[in-house]
């Protein structure tokens, strides 16, 4: 059974932990990387519009959403 991994960032200026199944740490740093942010910055722009969801499931959200978006 696959593990989540904890990882710590800091977004708007506070440490938070965050914890995703290895792929979606793979899939949030190539989305990080094609848009030339850093993965704090990324993800506190996800934060910021999260809405009632916690991180860790706004985050997979995002992700999912940003698959299924027709390519450019």
């Amino acid at each position: 059974m696959a593990q989540d991994l904890k990882r710590s960032l800091t977004i708007a200026g506070h440490r938070t932990s965050l914890s995703l199944e290895a792929e979606f740490w793979e899939a949030l740093n190539a989305a990080a990387r094609a848009e030339n942010k850093s993965l704090a910055v990324l993800v506190g722009e996800i934060d910021a519009t999260r809405g009632e969801r916690n991180l860790s499931s706004a985050i997979r959200v995002w992700l999912l959403r940003r698959a299924q978006a027709p390519q450019q």
